[in-house]
């Protein structure tokens, strides 16, 4: 079968979809609004957990070890551990 300009596009997005740590990202984006305030602190920046989304989807897309993932959420400071913990797979971890 030849190729079309969206195979890959759709493969990327497959991949994403079954990467190794989606599980717990779908849970880090179902955090509601008011779990999120109440764990960032006011004088924190909100990118935050942007950038801890961020972090996990990389880790899941590029298949990182348990301990990278977690190395690299650690890089992100005490305010995105607070929130990695709200998710039973991290907090057993960090």
């Amino acid at each position: 079968m030849a190729k079309n300009k969206y195979d890959d596009l759709f493969a990327e997005a497959d991949a994403a979809f079954t990467g190794k740590y989606q599980q717990e990202l779908n849970k880090l984006k179902g955090l509601s609004k008011e779990e999120i305030d109440a764990l960032i602190p006011k004088t924190t920046d909100p990118k935050i957990y942007s950038d801890l989304i961020n972090v996990v989807d990389q880790a899941s897309k590029d298949n990182l070890s348990q301990a990278q993932l977690i190395h690299n959420i650690k890089e992100l400071g005490d305010v995105a551990v607070k929130i990695a913990k709200k998710i039973p797979q991290f907090a057993a971890l960090l």
